[in-house]
Formats: C-alpha cells, sequence, structure tokens
C-alpha cells in the first residue's frame, strides 16, 4: 500500500491515542487535523498501537482515485464510504477505505468527521471481539469501590447526570463507550462534547471550554474540569437507564432482567446500537459460524453483566442539588 501511493502525499501530524486498554496510531496530511480533538489522553509517539489509521485529504495532496480505486475495499462498508455515508446517521464527502490488517487508510475530505463516527467505535467493538469482552455504548462514574454505568436514548440526560455526579465528588470513568469483562468496566479515554445549556453554560462563558468542530458543541476535558484524573476500571455496582423528562413524575425504580436487556439490545450494545454487524462479520473473515458464536458470546456475557448489578430506571433532575444528592447517596448504598 506504501509502496504503491505513498509517494502521493506526506505526513504531517501524527498523534498516538491512548483508549485506556489500547492506542492508536492517527496520522494524517494535515497539520492541524481535527480528528485529534475527540481524544483527551495521547501516549509517546514511540508507544506500541495495535491500529493505525492513516488520514489522506485529497485536497492537502490530490490524489488520482482511479490509483486507488483498485486498492480499495469491496463490500458494504467500504461502499458506504464511497456514497458518503459513515456510520448510522453520520454522512460526508465520498471516501475510499482500504484496509491492511491493523491499519486503515481512508481517502477522502474533512476527514476528522469520520475518526470518532466510525472509526473509534469499529476499533472498539473489534478489540472487544477479539478480547472477550463487551463494547458498550455507556457513561460511567465512580462511588467508593463500585462503579455506575449509564444507558438511555439520545438527550436523555446521561451527560448532565455523569457531569453532576462527578462535580458532587463521583470520579470520572468515561463519557461515551466502556468495554466489559465480566463485572469489571474500562474506561475509553475521551473529550466530552457539550452544548450551550443549563449544565453548561457556566463554563462555555467563563472561557474554559474550547469550540469543538461543529459550531454549537464545546470540548470538556475531564481531567481539567473535574479536578481529578478519570479511573481506568472498577466493578460494576449499578446500571441505570436515565430517562430525564421533566414533563413525567420523578422515578427511581428498580428493573428486571429482561426489560433492561431488552433496551441495551439496540441503546447500548455497540454492534446493534451502531450497525456494525457487517463489520465484525468482516473481520471474522465472513465466516457465519464464527459471527453466530463471537455474537451468541458477547450477548451472554452482556446478560451476565446485567444480572449482577443492581439496576434503576431513572427520571431525575440532577441540576437540583438536593435531587442530586439523593439520588447519589442511594446509588451508593451497600
Amino acid at each position: 500500500m506504501r509502496a504503491a501511493l505513498g509517494h502521493h502525499w506526506s505526513v504531517r501530524s501524527s498523534r498516538v491515542v491512548d483508549l485506556n486498554l489500547f492506542r492508536v496510531r492517527v496520522t494524517s496530511n494535515v497539520p492541524d487535523f481535527g480528528g485529534y480533538a475527540y481524544f483527551s489522553r495521547f501516549a509517546a509517539a514511540g508507544e506500541p498501537c495495535a491500529y493505525e489509521i492513516v488520514c489522506v485529504d485529497l485536497d492537502r495532496d490530490p490524489i488520482d482515485t482511479a490509483l486507488i480505486e483498485p486498492l480499495a475495499d469491496r463490500g458494504f462498508r467500504a461502499d458506504r464510504f464511497r456514497s458518503g455515508f459513515y456510520l448510522t446517521h453520520h454522512y460526508g464527502p465520498p471516501a475510499h477505505l482500504v484496509t491492511r490488517g491493523n491499519t486503515l487508510y481512508v481517502f477522502g475530505r474533512g476527514l476528522e468527521r469520520t475518526i470518532w463516527p466510525y472509526f473509534t467505535k469499529h476499533l472498539l467493538t473489534l478489540f472487544a471481539v477479539d478480547h472477550g469482552m463487551v463494547h458498550l455504548k455507556a457513561a460511567a462514574f465512580v462511588q467508593g469501590n463500585g462503579a455506575t454505568l449509564l444507558f438511555g436514548r439520545g438527550s436523555g440526560g446521561k451527560t448532565v447526570f455523569l457531569t453532576q455526579a462527578c462535580s458532587a465528588g463521583a470520579v470520572f470513568l468515561s463519557n461515551t463507550h466502556v468495554l466489559t469483562r465480566g463485572t469489571t468496566v474500562h474506561g475509553v479515554p475521551s473529550a466530552m462534547r457539550v452544548r450551550r445549556d443549563r449544565c453548561f453554560a457556566e463554563l462555555i462563558d467563563s472561557g474554559r471550554l474550547d469550540k469543538h468542530l461543529d459550531a454549537s458543541e464545546y470540548r470538556l476535558d475531564p481531567g481539567m474540569i473535574f479536578g481529578h484524573e478519570p479511573v481506568a476500571e472498577a466493578t460494576v455496582r449499578n446500571v441505570c437507564v436515565i430517562d430525564y423528562d421533566p414533563g413525567r413524575p420523578p422515578c427511581f425504580d428498580p428493573v428486571d432482567e429482561e426489560p433492561f436487556n431488552a433496551f441495551l439490545d439496540l441503546f447500548a450494545f455497540a454492534i446493534g446500537t451502531y450497525g456494525l454487524k457487517d463489520d465484525v462479520l468482516r473481520h471474522l473473515d465472513d465466516d457465519f459460524h464464527r459471527y453466530a458464536a463471537e455474537f451468541s458470546a458477547m450477548k451472554e456475557r452482556m446478560r451476565e453483566l446485567v444480572g449482577t448489578a443492581r439496576r434503576f430506571h431513572i427520571n431525575a433532575d440532577m441540576l437540583d442539588p438536593r435531587v442530586r444528592d439523593r439520588t447519589l447517596a442511594r446509588l451508593a448504598e451497600e
């Protein structure tokens, strides 16, 4: 790959992203590549990496796509990238994917918007498959020796819940993604993307937050804002569906295993939540039997996690200090 096309572009930036359990080298031909803004922890340049993502912006180094196309991947995801559809609801200019082992090349324009929406989710899921883990869409914090995982619909209040918990003394673990093995949860370091609202307006107005890629979003580094370094892992004590709606009665209700798992299937289990089934099947050499076995094993691991934790459905206004303190106290109960 590098022999065929490497002389057509120059590496102008490269950083090693630390995702806790593994590292990823992100390389670009753009000097100030915007894709680095999604992350909050970086390692030294010489650190070993499990994967590499090479982003080649065709506006910076024009390359005839006729040279790229014979080398490009074939299959569902590659075809989607060619059409400008990356993952779930993320779109952008058409791009070409070229996979060579654990190195993923992408040729296109505006490629910073592929790093988090697709590549990070993709690699976390493949890592989970290869290491007997589960990749879940979840926020998480720690009280004492136990972690609370937060699940929920979009705009359901997970980020506000997490932020208020950490502001009140809980320790930050993760904002969007976690990897689990048994009852142990591993955080995935990342910057938090927040918008101007009741929770974050003061921080934004004070100038403590920088703009993110989207004009309406700001970048929050958990380690800087909460005054302590996030923890890397913890034992799961609580799993919660956060469902804030001021128009409904507040609640802090126990939930049985079956309905909780039914919710997680499409709102947290990464393969289904992010539409990564084709990517996992391809990773497993398009082998139906391997895919069925791995998928079933991951689902069973998720069920075991849910079965051993305390399960709650919570509608709470965490911006009310009395409600926040009462809610956190209940989660901290032994």
